[in-house]
C-alpha cells in the first residue's frame, strides 16, 4: 500500500508555551518520549510519537514562539520534514488558520522537476481541515505552483513565445478572448516600445491580451499587467555575469500576473479581467535598441533611451498605455523592475505604490491579512523632474542615482492618465536562501494579497 493511501496519522502543532501542558496530558511513555527528545516546540521541528508496536501512532510539530495569528509560514516546512504519509490535524483551530495551514502543506509540497526525476518520496500531505476554505486551498496552490514553475524555467525553455503559450493555456481553459501580436506585427498596431526593446532576440517580441468577461457581464473592469522580459542581459549596457545570473526570472511579474488572472477568473470575480503581457528578451545584437535613442510610445509620448537596462518600463510603457484607454476601474502591474527596491526592502517585501494613499493601504492590509506582504512606498512628485530629457518627452532614467524605486514608478505613472485606481508592485520573485518549505528558487509574490483585495473590492460569484 501506498503511504499516502494508509490512514492519515494524526498531528498536534504546538507553540513552546503550550508544550508542558500538552505533555502532562498524555500517557507516561508519551510524555517521557517527548522528554527524551527534549522537544520544546520549536518551529518546524516534528517529532514522531511511537506506538507500542513500534509503528508511529502520531505526530508533533513545533509552531515556535506565539507570535500572532498562523500563516502558510508555519506549516511549509512540516511536507518535507514529516514522512511521506498523510495526516490531519489533531486539534481544532479557527478557520482561517486552518485554511493557513494547508496552504502551507500545499506550499511546502511543491518541487520542480522538470530537469531530474525527484529525489525523494512524495511530500507529507495533510488532509484539509473541515472547516478551512478548501477551494481556496486548491486554488491558490494551484496558482502559487504555476507561477513558481515559469520562474523556475531557464530561458532557454521559457522565451517569448514558451510564456505566451502558457498564458494562452490558462486562458483556453477559462473560455477567455485571445489576441497576440508577434514580431512587426507590434509596429502595425502601434506598440513601438515593445518592439524596439525585444527586436534584437531570436525569439520575436510579442504582447499578449487576455480578456475574460464574468457569466452575466459586467460593465466594471479590471486590468492586470506584468512584466514579461523572460532574460535580461541588460542590452547594450550589458550586465555584468554576476547580474545576469538569476535574469530568467526577470518575468517574474508576468508569471505572477498570470497566476493572478487565473485566480480571478477561477473565483468568478464580478468584473472583466484583462491581462497584457508584453513578452521579450533584452538580447544584444546588431539591431539591437541603443543608449540615447529616442523610442516611440503607444501613449504619444517619445522616450529617450539613458539605460538599455530600464527596459521593463519601456515594455510595460506600451502595454499600460493599451490599459489605460480601456475604461478600467483598477490597472495593477507587476514588475521585477527596480534593485533600488530590493536595497530598500530586500527579497521578501515587494513595493507598493498606488494612485492614491487610501488605495496604498486598503491593499497592504489586504497583504497582511493573507500573510502575503506589500510595502507602501511613495509617489513623490518631487522627484518627477528627474526624469527630463533635453531631446525628447522624458528619459527612461533620472539623471539622480538615488530613489530608483521611485523614479521607475513615476515613469510607468505618466502612462496611466485615465484609469482612477492604479497600483504598481516592485517585487523580487526570488527566494535567494534556504527556509523550511521555501528552497532557493521562484516565489509568487502578491499574487494572494491582490486576489483578496480585489475579490472583496469587486465580489465573486
Amino acid at each position: 500500500m501506498n503511504a499516502h493511501d494508509a490512514p492519515a496519522l494524526p498531528l498536534w502543532l504546538l507553540h513552546e508555551d503550550e508544550v508542558e501542558a500538552w505533555r502532562a496530558g498524555r500517557p507516561p511513555h508519551v510524555a517521557r518520549w517527548l522528554a527524551e527528545h527534549a522537544f520544546k516546540g520549536e518551529r518546524h521541528r516534528v517529532l514522531l510519537i511511537p506506538a507500542a508496536d513500534g509503528a508511529v501512532d502520531f505526530a508533533v510539530g513545533g509552531l515556535g514562539k506565539r507570535q500572532g495569528p498562523l500563516s502558510l509560514w508555519h506549516a511549509a516546512g512540516f511536507a518535507e520534514r514529516l514522512p511521506a504519509r498523510r495526516f490531519r490535524l489533531a486539534q481544532q483551530f479557527g478557520a482561517a488558520e486552518a485554511t493557513q495551514i494547508a496552504l502551507g502543506f500545499a506550499y511546502g509540497g511543491y518541487r520542480f522537476e522538470r530537469y531530474r526525476p525527484a529525489r525523494s518520496e512524495r511530500p507529507a500531505m495533510l488532509e484539509t481541515p473541515l472547516n478551512a476554505d478548501a477551494a481556496y486551498v486548491s486554488l491558490a496552490s494551484e496558482a502559487l505552483d504555476l507561477a513558481r514553475d515559469l520562474i523556475n524555467t531557464p530561458a532557454g525553455d521559457m522565451g517569448p513565445a514558451e510564456l505566451a503559450a502558457a498564458a494562452r493555456r490558462v486562458a483556453e481553459r477559462h473560455g477567455a478572448r485571445v489576441e497576440e501580436w508577434v514580431g512587426e506585427q507590434l509596429l502595425a498596431a502601434d506598440f513601438p516600445a515593445i518592439h524596439a526593446v525585444g527586436r534584437a532576440s531570436a525569439s520575436p517580441p510579442r504582447l499578449i491580451d487576455i480578456e475574460w468577461t464574468p457569466p452575466g457581464g459586467s460593465d466594471r473592469r479590471i486590468v492586470v499587467v506584468g512584466k514579461g522580459v523572460c532574460f535580461d542581459s541588460g542590452g547594450l549596457d550589458l550586465k555584468p555575469s554576476s547580474g545576469m545570473a538569476l535574469m530568467k526570472k526577470d518575468m517574474g511579474g508576468a508569471a505572477a500576473a498570470l497566476a493572478l488572472a487565473h485566480m480571478l477568473m477561477s473565483a468568478r470575480v464580478h468584473a472583466r479581467v484583462r491581462l497584457l503581457i508584453p513578452a521579450v528578451e533584452n538580447a544584444v545584437s546588431g539591431n539591437a535598441y541603443r543608449p540615447g535613442d529616442v523610442l516611440a510610445t503607444r501613449k504619444g509620448l517619445n522616450v529617450e533611451v539613458g539605460n538599455t537596462d530600464a527596459e521593463g518600463r519601456l515594455v510595460l510603457a506600451d502595454a499600460l498605455a493599451l490599459a489605460d484607454a480601456d475604461g478600467a476601474d483598477l490597472i495593477v502591474d507587476l514588475a521585477t523592475l527596480t534593485g533600488a527596491a530590493r536595497v530598500a526592502l530586500g527579497p521578501e517585501l515587494p513595493a507598493l505604490f498606488a494612485s492614491n494613499d487610501g488605495l496604498a493601504m486598503e491593499v497592504a492590509q489586504a497583504g497582511a491579512a493573507e500573510h502575503d506582504p506589500l510595502w507602501p512606498m511613495p509617489l513623490w512628485m518631487g522627484y518627477d523632474d528627474e526624469l527630463a530629457s533635453k531631446v525628447a518627452d522624458l528619459n527612461n532614467v533620472a539623471a539622480s542615482s538615488l530613489a530608483g524605486a521611485i523614479f521607475g514608478a513615476l515613469f510607468l505613472k505618466r502612462f496611466v492618465t485615465r484609469t482612477p485606481d492604479w497600483l504598481h508592485v516592485d517585487l523580487y520573485a526570488w527566494n535567494p536562501k534556504e527556509r523550511p518549505g521555501r528552497p532557493v528558487g521562484a516565489e509568487a509574490q502578491a499574487v494572494r494579497a491582490l486576489h483578496r483585495y480585489l475579490t472583496r473590492r469587486f465580489g465573486t460569484a
